[in-house]
């Protein structure tokens, strides 16, 4: 090993692994995340037999390639950082391999209905989708406002059970077991399904006072599924102006930890340098 002023081949396959603010970095991620939507929609093509039957060369080929693709991102995040166990056992670390393994599995052992259950963990790419969301500004600003309005938002749902509770009780009373409201606990769940507007239609007042009720909840219905969004809104527009500091896409080499602010020259977990000007090539 020796220095060098030119950061090693490692570091700069990291930058474009882990990181979206530079080109080759941003370019890397459109690739994964057209590659994950394509493989997600080739499981679903699968499972329709009528395609499957057709195209099943094209779609086995096709998922080969994706699976080779992910097979190579697997291992070169594992050789870009300094603590691979680190990344290994990490939620999208099991993600990752748990998503890339199943057309190994399927073409050492063979077995349809086996073969049913293997595909079905492709699915789980779909996390990766997730994974790039935080590198989107605005993604990140409405999670923050989710988190804020948290406590608001449970203490608006157990009012809205409360409601649901006396309502599919006073329903219970007027309507009874003859008209279908068989129980409180089948009342309260008429009450919230008229609540939420969804009315599936298979119990229905038919009391002129009943209806009545039911219009009263119907109307209340409305009102109740704006609250949330306004509170939400409330709390993004309120994060949106006091977020001044702009926090970047710098990912830590030894211990993984993101969101550090653009002028940062250390981790905030760790303390390892974030951007060296010289790298031990090796």
């Amino acid at each position: 090993m020796k220095p060098t002023n030119k950061r090693s081949w490692r570091y700069r396959l990291h930058e474009i692994i882990y990181e979206a603010d530079t080109p080759m970095g941003k370019l890397f991620d459109v690739i994964l995340l057209i590659l994950i939507l394509l493989s997600i929609v080739l499981v679903m093509l699968e499972s329709v037999q009528g395609i499957d039957t057709k195209y099943h060369e094209i779609l086995y080929i096709g998922e080969w390639i994706i699976t080779i693709f992910f097979t190579f991102e697997y291992i070169a995040r594992i050789i870009t950082v300094k603590k691979p166990k680190a990344y290994i056992f990490s939620f999208y670390g099991i993600i990752d391999f748990l998503s890339t393994i199943p057309l190994y599995i399927s073409f050492l052992f063979a077995g349809s209905s086996f073969l049913l259950s293997v595909r079905a963990l492709r699915l789980l790419r779909v996390f990766r989708i997730l994974k790039l969301a935080r590198y989107v500004g605005e993604a990140t600003k409405l999670r923050r406002a989710l988190i804020s309005s948290r406590a608001k938002i449970l203490v608006f749902l157990f009012a809205v059970l409360v409601i649901a509770v006396i309502a599919g009780t006073l329903m219970y009373i007027i309507e009874g077991p003859e008209n279908g409201f068989k129980s409180i606990p089948t009342s309260v769940y008429w009450c919230i399904v008229t609540l939420t507007t969804v009315g599936f239609g298979d119990i229905a007042p038919v009391t002129p006072l009943g209806q009545l009720l039911a219009t009263v909840i119907m109307i209340l219905g409305y009102g109740i599924i704006a609250v949330p969004t306004g509170i939400v809104s409330a709390e993004y527009t309120r994060s949106k102006d006091n977020d001044y500091v702009h926090v970047n896409t710098q990912s830590c080499r030894n211990c993984g930890a993101q969101r550090h602010r653009d002028d940062a020259k250390y981790c905030h977990k760790c303390g390892e340098e974030l951007n060296p000007k010289s790298h031990i090539e090796t």
